[in-house]
């Protein structure tokens, strides 16, 4: 039987500055550990501490522009209209550092504080 979500619920970020994430699938708002799709917001000046998580992630921007730092300290911009996908246990640090940004982020196997591991 097809599962509706009536709204998402919101997940306390990491980072600099506060961020908004809407969780619509995942652990928290529809119990599931094979996925998370959750809405993104982060203002400008927003950095994430870097991570090396346990999952893939597939990011599409939707407005404003995300900046994906990799271990070797390439920065990557991902504008609107792109996206871009980071394997599992490969370190990486989101930032939007000039202007507030949009984003949609599904996470294979779902997001959890215990699987991203975070710098310190």
């Amino acid at each position: 039987m097809p599962i509706k979500i009536n709204k998402p619920t919101i997940i306390e970020a990491a980072g600099s500055k506060p961020k908004i994430i809407e969780e619509y699938f995942g652990r928290v708002n529809s119990d599931s550990n094979d996925v998370s799709i959750a809405r993104m917001k982060s203002p400008a000046g927003w950095v994430e501490p870097g991570q090396r998580p346990e999952f893939d992630e597939y990011t599409v921007v939707l407005s404003g522009e995300l900046n994906v730092k990799t271990e070797d300290e390439n920065i990557i911009i991902v504008k609107a209209g792109e996206a871009i996908l980071t394997k599992k246990s490969e370190w990486i640090q989101y930032s939007t550092p000039k202007e507030e940004t949009e984003y949609i982020a599904i996470c294979h196997p779902a997001f959890s504080p215990e699987t991203v591991h975070r710098d310190e």
